[in-house]
């Protein structure tokens, strides 16, 4: 047996009552209060789907009533029709304003008094249903957009994973240079460092594609790239083709999935970590601000990583080195502005080289 709506009638005539009670029971849970003080009382305990309430009432009017209901996050979804002997429009107008979402003079007709119940409780229960239906269509929208993501996030860590394969000489360094992007990245914002850019990244993504930025070395020959000596001019001149190579696999990958944006940050990384703020960087000797700014701060903490990790063909060089290296690099090999940022944040980052 379907379970009967609840309607609540407030007003201080016991007669009123009396004849709303008739003519709602049978279609209705009808529930009877004589003022808006014991309405407030009564809705502690039922939860109805429909308030009738009138206006004039000693003590709590109907305007002041409705006003509590619809200040209380519990109560305020309730619908309510005002019942009233007025018949001006301000009084009607007010009482919209306040929430009420109709408006019966008094004495009513039961048959009106009825349609117009049954009216917008159809309303209230389709809007109802519309909203179920709009959250369960965001459940999917988040559901199917995580598992973008995750795929996203799976791709680009199983290509760092491939290249970091390739180059074991070079443990830690994707992970490591991440991490000193997030500081340098932090540090940019806090500082209102090319705000306008800035504003425009998705910083996550950013920061996830920076373990890409080596990918090109996946072509690279091994026999160059795990050469425990110093490379000759001609090896060097071969390694400096993974910025290229790199551009060229994420450029690949994006046209065999499709428009996938996610992966622009990773090629820009990958092409551009190596160029120079002088101009005297590969693969394409751009110059200062031409220089993406993703890549000028990648080029920073990817020489600095470089710096201080042990090679076959060199020490690790201490905090202080690094630092005065970096120091010394600003407006030929960096961006002078994040040279700045990096010395103001370079302490953060020897944390992190102590604890990966």
């Amino acid at each position: 047996m379907k379970k009967l709506k609840r309607v609540i009638l407030t007003d201080d005539q016991i007669t009123n009552l009396t004849i709303g009670r008739d003519v709602l029971s049978g279609k209705y849970e009808v529930f009877t209060v004589p003022s808006g003080e014991k309405l407030l009382m009564l809705l502690g305990k039922v939860m109805p789907d429909m308030i009738l309430l009138d206006i004039e009432m000693p003590g709590m009017n109907g305007y002041e009533t409705i006003k509590t209901i619809k200040g209380n996050p519990e109560t305020a979804h309730i619908p309510v029709i005002f019942l009233t002997a007025r018949n001006d429009a301000g009084s009607e107008l007010e009482g919209l304003s306040l929430g009420a979402i109709d408006y019966i003079s008094k004495p009513f007709s039961p048959p009106l008094l009825l349609k117009r119940i049954e009216v917008h409780l159809l309303v209230e229960e389709q809007k109802r249903e519309l909203q179920d239906y709009n959250d369960r269509l965001e459940e999917m929208v988040r559901q199917k957009t995580q598992t973008i993501l995750e795929l996203q996030y799976a791709i680009i860590e199983t290509m760092a994973e491939l290249v970091e394969c390739r180059d074991d000489a070079t443990g830690g360094h994707i992970d490591r240079t991440r991490k000193y992007l997030k500081i340098l990245i932090d540090g940019l914002l806090s500082h209102g460092l090319y705000p306008e850019e800035a504003s425009s990244w998705d910083i996550e993504m950013l920061i996830l594609s920076a373990q890409l930025h080596d990918v090109g070395k996946i072509a690279v020959n091994d026999n160059i790239l795990r050469k425990p000596d110093k490379l000759t001019p001609e090896e060097f001149e071969q390694i400096k083709k993974h910025t290229v190579f790199g551009g060229e696999v994420i450029e690949r990958i994006q046209k065999r999935t499709g428009d996938q944006v996610f992966l622009d940050y990773a090629k820009i990384l990958a092409v551009y970590h190596h160029e120079r703020w002088d101009g005297k960087g590969y693969p394409y000797g751009l110059v200062g601000e031409n220089i993406p700014l993703p890549a000028r701060l990648m080029a920073i903490v990817d020489v600095y990583d470089a710096l201080i990790s042990e090679r076959p063909y060199k020490r690790p060089f201490s905090q202080e080195e690094a630092v005065r290296i970096i120091g010394e690099g600003k407006g030929t090999q960096f961006d002078p502005m994040l040279v700045d940022l990096f010395l103001s944040v370079s302490d953060q980052m020897e944390k992190i080289e102590q604890t990966v």
